[in-house]
C-alpha cells in the first residue's frame, strides 16, 4: 500500500507493496527479504536498543573504515537487505499503538513471535483485522497456531529433530546430523513468501485480508519429499545412509585419488558407461548390478567394487571423462571455491552493496537466485544498522508531526544520537 498506483518494474514486481515485519532471527527475515529483493518496501520493526537478535550473532562483524568490528554480524547481514529499520518498543502502550497505527499503511504483517504473544499487546490478527481488513497477516512459529505443540518455542535445529530430517542425515553409523544451516527457518521463509503472494492475489480479486499460519514444523514434514513418501508408500522408516541416494544406485560421494566427487548416475545406460571409464565393464553386464533395481538390492556387494576402482582416478580426469559421457559428476567445492567459481560470477550470486558502518568495500552477500526476464531483483538497500530509519518512515507515513508525537510518547524507546538523524 504504498504511495504509487501502480508496481514501478524498475524497482521490481513488488514495489507497489508495503510489509511492516516484526519477524526476526531467519525464517520472517528470509522471507520479507526476498519479497524486498522484488521491489517491496519493508519496514523492519526493531526493539530498541537491541534490535534484531542476530545482530550480535558473531563474529565476523562488518569492519569499519578503521579496521575495527562494528555492531553489525555476518549473519545479520544475510537476511535484511532491501529493508528500512525503525525502532518500536512493541511492549509498551504507545508502541503497540504506533504498529496498529503503521500496519494502516501497510499491505502485508509478518511475525514470529509465540502464539498469543501479540494478542497481549492488542496487536494480534483479530485485533488488526478488526481495525485493517485488507492487511494480510502472517505468523511464523515452531509448531503453528495449532495442536499440541503449539505453545512451544521453535528453532530450527527442533525443527529438524521433530520433523524427520535429522533421522535420514548423517552417516549409518553416526549420529543424526542437522543440515548444515538453518534450513528448516530457510525454507519455511520461503513457504511464507508463496503463501503472501498468494494471499494479495485474493485480495486483489476480494478486497479481502487473511490470516497465514506457518510453522517450521509444519514446513519442514513438507521436505521431507521423497523419503517421506517412500515411508507413507511402505510403511518402513529410512535408515541414514549418508551421502548415498535411497533409490538410485550409485548416486554418492566417492573417494578419487586426489578428493571426492560426487557420482549421480541417473539411469542404466549412464551406469554401463560409468563402469567402462573406470575399468570395470563386467559390473554393468553382472545380473546383480545391471539395472537399477538390482542395484539397490545389492547395493552393500556392489559400492565397494565401484569405490576400489574411483579411487585409481584423479579427481580432475573423472569429473572430465564422466562429462563427456553424458554421466552426471560434480565437485564438492568449499565456500571459497564456490564463491570464486566462474558460474557464480555468471549468475551474480556474490554481490556487494555499499553499508553505512563499513569501508570503501562495502559488504559482500549472497545474491537472490531469481532472474526475471521483465522485471528483474534489485539490490536498493544494504542491512540497515538499528534504527536507522526511524525518523525517514514515521515522518513519510504519519507526517512530521506524526513522528514528533511518537517520540515524545515514548513509543521509540531510548533514541540514539545516530537514530534521530
Amino acid at each position: 500500500m504504498s504511495d504509487e498506483s501502480a508496481p514501478d518494474t524498475k524497482k521490481g514486481p513488488l514495489s507497489d507493496l508495503r510489509i511492516l515485519d516484526l519477524s526476526r532471527i531467519l525464517a520472517g527475515p528470509t522471507c520479507t527479504q526476498l519479497l524486498g529483493d522484488l521491489g517491496a518496501d519493508v519496514i523492519k520493526i526493531e526493539k530498541p536498543g537491541a534490535g534484531d537478535d542476530t545482530r550480535t550473532w558473531g563474529p565476523p562483524f562488518v569492519k569499519a573504515p578503521d579496521g575495527q568490528e562494528t555492531s553489525e554480524s555476518a549473519y545479520y547481514l544475510c537476511a535484511n537487505r532491501n529493508k528500512r529499520s525503525v525502532t518500536v518498543d512493541v511492549a509498551s502502550p504507545e508502541g503497540a499503538s504506533l504498529i496498529r497505527e503503521l500496519a494502516g499503511h501497510c499491505d502485508v504483517l509478518v511475525e514470529n513471535f509465540k502464539v498469543g504473544g501479540l494478542v497481549k499487546y492488542g496487536l494480534g490478527y483479530e485485533d488488526l483485522r478488526a481495525l485493517h481488513p485488507r492487511l494480510i497477516y502472517c505468523s511464523i512459529t515452531g509448531y503453528g497456531q495449532t495442536g499440541p505443540h503449539a505453545s512451544k518455542a521453535g528453532y530450527d535445529v527442533m525443527a529438524q529433530g521433530f520433523g524427520g530430517i535429522m533421522s535420514l542425515t548423517g552417516a549409518p553409523e553416526g549420529e543424526p546430523m542437522k543440515v548444515g544451516v538453518g534450513i528448516a527457518d530457510v525454507m519455511c521463509g520461503m513457504y511464507a513468501s508463496t503463501a503472501i503472494l498468494a494471499a494479495l492475489r485474493h485480495r486483489d480479486k476480494t478486497g479481502e485480508g487473511q490470516h497465514i499460519d506457518l510453522g517450521l514444523v509444519d514446513t519442514q514434514v513438507s521436505w521431507l519429499i521423497n523419503e517421506g513418501t517412500n515411508y507413507l508408500t511402505s510403511g518402513k522408516v529410512p535408515q541414514r545412509r549418508g551421502n548415498q541416494h535411497p533409490n538410485i544406485v550409485p548416486y554418492q560421494v566417492m573417494e578419487a585419488a586426489d578428493g571426492h566427487v560426487i557420482i549421480a548416475v541417473g539411469n542404466d545406460s549412464q551406469y554401463k558407461r560409468f563402469c567402462q571409464f573406470i575399468g570395470v565393464a563386467e559390473l554393468a553386464e553382472d545380473p546383480r548390478f545391471a539395472v537399477n533395481r538390482q542395484r539397490l538390492a545389492n547395493r552393500e556387494e556392489l559400492i565397494p567394487l565401484l569405490e576400489a576402482a574411483v579411487r585409481k582416478i584423479a579427481k580432475q580426469d573423472l569429473l572430465e571423462g564422466l562429462g563427456k559421457l553424458g554421466v552426471p559428476a560434480g565437485p564438492v567445492n568449499n565456500l571459497q571455491e564456490v564463491f570464486d567459481s566462474d558460474q557464480v560470477a555468471a549468475r551474480e550470486m556474490r554481490v556487494r552493496m555499499a553499508h553505512p558502518l563499513a569501508g570503501p568495500e562495502g559488504v559482500e552477500l549472497i545474491g537472490n537466485p531469481t532472474k526475471l526476464s521483465a522485471t528483474p531483483v534489485t539490490y536498493r538497500r544494504p542491512p540497515p544498522y538499528l534504527g536507522q530509519h526511524t525518523a525517514e518512515v514515521l515522518s513519510e507515513l504519519l507526517g512530521a508531526q506524526g513522528y514528533e508525537k511518537a517520540r515524545a510518547s515514548g513509543a521509540l524507546g531510548v533514541m540514539t544520537e545516530r537514530n534521530k538523524d
